[in-house]
């Protein structure tokens, strides 16, 4: 199975943040992987579903910064879309900080991105192109799963959802294991209930 995960994400999800830590701590560990970043979109995935009242409201809140992302990915492509959720997510996901009209210029300017990409947030215009992504990522896994999604060779598939960031050889174990695991063509889901909540914090 080819050593190039590509992982999707939504900027929100602290799942998909977590494991996308776990991506990069992978690629520490075993060179050989060399994992992309691309954009799913959870305002997408929920369109038209009927979910609770407090949750609409942080995807409608989300919406402008997928466009920012959707921006930065069709212009500037693949590495400074990394830079890019790298340091939105820090300051979402690490810094607890949800104020996206804050973080969406903070977090351009240290990826060293064009400032004028922030007008995206009020725009359609990279809308098509956001949405082919998403679907690109999501299509082959079906709509009943979220984020994170990952491409592995010709297998796609949701998760692994962790709460926690493993390192050095707990994250090839774990990467391993789910590579084995997605290369079976029969297999399909492995679920328990979450008991704690994510944390992207890097032992030591």
């Amino acid at each position: 199975m080819a050593d190039n995960p590509i992982v999707y994400v939504d900027f929100t999800c602290p799942f998909a943040w977590v494991t996308s830590r776990w991506m990069l701590e992978v690629a520490k560990a075993r060179p050989s992987v060399t994992p992309e970043f691309r954009l799913m979109s959870l305002y997408i995935l929920n369109a038209g579903r009927d979910v609770d009242a407090g949750y609409r409201e942080r995807l409608d809140a989300g919406r402008g910064l997928g466009r920012v992302a959707a921006a930065v990915q069709e212009e500037y492509g693949p590495e400074a879309f990394a830079k890019f959720y790298t340091a939105a997510g820090t300051m979402i996901h690490d810094h607890l900080n949800r104020n996206y009209p804050e973080v969406i210029p903070a977090a351009l300017a240290e990826a060293g991105l064009p400032a004028d990409l922030a007008a995206a947030v009020d725009s359609d215009k990279y809308d098509d192109a956001l949405a082919a992504s998403h679907h690109e990522g999501m299509d082959p896994v079906g709509s009943d799963v979220g984020t994170p999604v990952i491409h592995l060779g010709d297998t796609a598939f949701f998760g692994p959802v962790l709460t926690r960031v493993p390192t050095g050889d707990e994250a090839l174990k774990v990467y391993d294991g789910a590579a084995a695991l997605a290369g079976y063509p029969h297999f399909f889901e492995l679920k328990r209930s979450r008991t704690e909540k994510p944390s992207a914090t890097i032992p030591g």
